[in-house]
C-alpha cells in the first residue's frame, strides 16, 4: 500500500471527511482491520482565508509547497491537495515537489466523461466559479462545459461555505437555497452538478435531489485509493 500524502485543513472538517473516507475505503477493499497509510499536514485556515481575500496567491502557494515538501519528507509517495479552491496554484505546489500530485478536476473530470456529460453545472467558491483555472481545465482536458449561477446566487453560495460550512454549520435553509439554485442550473441546460467545494458534501445530499451529484471530495479519495491499493508495476 502506497502511503498517501494530504494538505488539509482548508477547512478542517472536509479534510476529516477525506480521513475518513480513505479509511473506509481501504477497509472495504483489504479487510475490517486494515487502514489508510496517511500523512496529513494540515494548515491553518484562518490564515489561508485571509490570504484569499487579500489575493496573495504567491504566499499561499510558499506555504502549500512548504506542506508538500514536508509529506514528501515524511514519506508520502504521492499527495492531494484536499480542496477544490487551491488547486488555482496546483501547478506551483506539485513543481516543489518530486512525488506526483492527484488533481482533483482529473478526477472529477474522469466520472464525468466516464457518464457521458458533456454540461455540467458547478457549486464551489467564487474564486472557482468565477475563474478559468477550474471551468478551463475541464472544457480543456474533458470537453466539458460548466455553468454556473447567476452573480447574486454565486455570492450566496460562496458565503454559505465560509460563513457555515467551512464552521461545521448545516443550516436547513442553505440546503434549500443550494437545491433552487441547482434546478436554475439544471433548466440551463445541466446534464448534472459538481459539488465543487469539499464542504458542499456535508450539506447536500444525493437524496435532496434527483439530479447526478459529483461529490469531488469522494471521487478523489476514490481516485487516491485506486493509486494507493494498485499492485506494483
Amino acid at each position: 500500500m502506497k502511503t498517501i500524502g494530504i494538505i488539509g485543513g482548508m477547512s478542517w472538517e472536509s479534510t476529516a471527511s477525506y480521513y475518513s473516507a480513505l479509511n473506509q475505503g481501504v477497509a472495504q477493499s483489504l479487510g475490517s482491520w486494515h487502514s489508510a497509510k496517511v500523512i496529513i499536514n494540515s494548515v491553518d485556515f484562518k490564515d489561508i482565508k485571509e490570504q484569499q481575500q487579500e489575493g496573495k496567491w504567491e504566499e499561499m502557494a510558499e506555504t502549500l509547497s512548504q506542506a508538500a515538501i514536508s509529506l514528501e519528507k515524511a514519506g508520502a509517495d504521492f499527495f492531494l491537495i484536499a480542496t477544490n479552491t487551491m488547486h488555482k496554484i496546483a501547478h506551483r505546489v506539485a513543481d516543489s515537489v518530486n512525488i506526483p500530485l492527484l488533481h482533483i478536476v482529473d478526477s472529477t473530470g474522469s466520472a464525468l466523461v466516464a457518464a457521458g456529460v458533456t454540461k455540467v453545472g458547478l457549486l464551489a467558491t467564487r474564486f472557482t466559479m468565477e475563474e478559468d483555472f477550474y471551468t478551463g481545465y475541464l472544457e480543456e482536458k474533458f470537453a466539458i462545459q460548466s455553468l454556473v449561477p447567476n452573480e447574486s446566487d454565486r455570492q450566496l453560495v460562496h458565503e454559505v461555505i465560509y460563513n457555515e460550512l467551512c464552521l461545521g454549520r448545516i443550516q436547513p435553509g442553505s440546503r434549500q437555497a443550494y437545491l433552487r439554485i441547482i434546478d436554475d442550473l439544471v433548466d440551463k441546460g445541466a446534464q448534472a452538478i459538481i459539488l465543487g467545494c469539499t464542504e458542499i458534501a456535508l450539506l447536500v445530499k444525493p437524496e435532496d435531489t434527483s439530479v447526478s451529484l459529483y461529490d469531488t471530495t469522494a471521487l478523489h479519495c476514490d481516485a487516491a485509493l485506486k493509486l494507493a491499493l494498485e499492485a506494483p508495476k
